[in-house]
């Protein structure tokens, strides 16, 4: 295992030779670093707006920040359209409540484009926006709103948002409140918000995964996911309260085939090297591969060891991706999936997980590790989850569950030696 205090170094390094890169709107000393961030998707049938929801509309989203700063940007995505998105009086404003499409007074920012308060995103692309000088605290709720005068002709969107969406039609995107709004627990066409802040000063720990880590029964607007329990002990440490937590986790994501969303390998470099500031990985991603593959039923021992040499292969990708741009990666051992209907895990299987474990646990592998595993399983039978800990599904933790996830991260991790 590279020791923390090395890491950290060469991240700094790094973070600040690139500083010209992620510069404040070039101010001297200061830099970018995400805040929220989620990952980009085409939304199934079910989880797409209608498109005369979005046909002369107001969208009103509600994101948390992790850090804060007086400074911020956002990213608006038509990632996955297929014809270019009009974007109107895109503005931001302190939530006054993540249950409700109510901002606080006064607190309402029109935010730009190259001075413009539209603007026009290529198929494929995302935008990025002037900065905003609006004082954002740690763990706060931010009205993300536009106007849609035209619906996407193929949506962008994140559907495991946990957090409700409004949506209303006519441009209400500077109005306080939007009554009788329309709501969905989606977002679309928002991809991230950054903060500036001296360069240096803070970092970001991005934590790519599937529905575990995109919180998969997690109530809406209660912000209980691991990575949201991860974020308010971070916060709580004077050690490590100056680090953000990225989100990006896709329900079902696998890591070597397209599934619900594109596989883990093919966004990586977007949903982490790209992200600004990032300086810590946490990779949780492959009980949805081996889901998959005991759905197709039976297969040989061939068969299986060509799935898990896949898998490392796949894993090994993305540490080599991460050390270039000096990101540490950490890899979080699988958790127990035993009495999941969903993935049917057999004796060949459950092999497959340990070894899998096994290899992430390998010294040299990751940079660290976190042991989701042995945080979770069952000491009387551990292919499967502790009750206390179970959401009663055999595959995703219980909110107590979650909770017990970040409390097994060792934010010693994240702290200079």
């Amino acid at each position: 295992m590279v020791p923390t205090r090395l890491w950290l170094l060469a991240a700094a390094a790094i973070f600040a030779s690139s500083a010209a890169a992620v510069s404040a709107s070039e101010t001297p000393g200061l830099c970018w670093t995400g805040t929220w961030a989620s990952s980009q998707q085409v939304p199934e049938e079910h989880n797409a707006l209608g498109r005369e929801s979005l046909d002369d509309a107001t969208l009103r989203q509600i994101v948390r920040t992790t850090i804060g700063g007086d400074r911020i940007r956002l990213r608006l995505s038509n990632l996955f359209g297929t014809e270019p998105l009009r974007l109107r009086s895109v503005r931001v404003a302190a939530s006054a409540d993540p249950g409700s499409p109510r901002i606080v007074d006064g607190s309402d920012r029109t935010v730009t484009f190259g001075g413009s308060d539209s603007v026009l995103i290529p198929a494929g692309a995302e935008a990025l926006s002037d900065p905003v000088d609006l004082t954002v605290a740690p763990m706060s709720h931010l009205a993300i709103s536009f106007h849609l005068p035209d619906p996407p002709e193929r949506q962008t969107s994140h559907p495991g948002s946990r957090a409700t969406s409004y949506f209303v039609a006519g441009d209400r995107s500077a109005a306080v409140d939007l009554p009788g709004a329309g709501t969905v627990t989606h977002w679309y066409q928002l991809g991230g918000v950054d903060v500036a802040t001296a360069c240096g000063a803070v970092a970001a720990i991005v934590t790519l995964g599937d529905s575990i880590t995109d919180g998969f029964g997690v109530a809406p607007d209660s912000d209980t996911r691991w990575p949201d329990f991860l974020a308010r002990r971070l916060r709580a440490d004077p050690r490590t309260g100056h680090l953000a937590v990225l989100n990006h986790g896709i329900g079902g994501n696998r890591l070597l085939r397209d599934g619900l969303g594109p596989n883990t390998l093919a966004r990586f470099d977007r949903d982490v090297l790209l992200q600004p500031g990032a300086r810590f990985l946490i990779l949780l991603v492959g009980v949805n591969d081996l889901g998959v593959f005991a759905h197709e039923g039976p297969a040989t021992p061939e068969a299986h060891r060509a799935l898990v040499a896949n898998m490392i292969g796949a894993y090994r990708q993305m540490v080599a991706r991460a050390r270039e741009r000096r990101i540490m990666a950490i890899g979080a051992t699988l958790p127990p999936i035993g009495g999941s209907d969903y993935l049917r895990a057999d004796p060949a299987i459950e092999a497959d997980r340990q070894t899998l474990n096994a290899w992430i646990r390998t010294p040299g592998h990751f940079d660290a590790v976190i042991d989701f595993d042995a945080a979770l399983r069952d000491p009387a039978d551990p292919t499967r989850m502790r009750a206390d800990v179970n959401s009663g599904d055999g595959l995703h933790p219980s909110i107590a569950g979650y909770e017990a996830m970040a409390r097994a991260v060792d934010l010693g991790l994240f702290v200079g030696e």
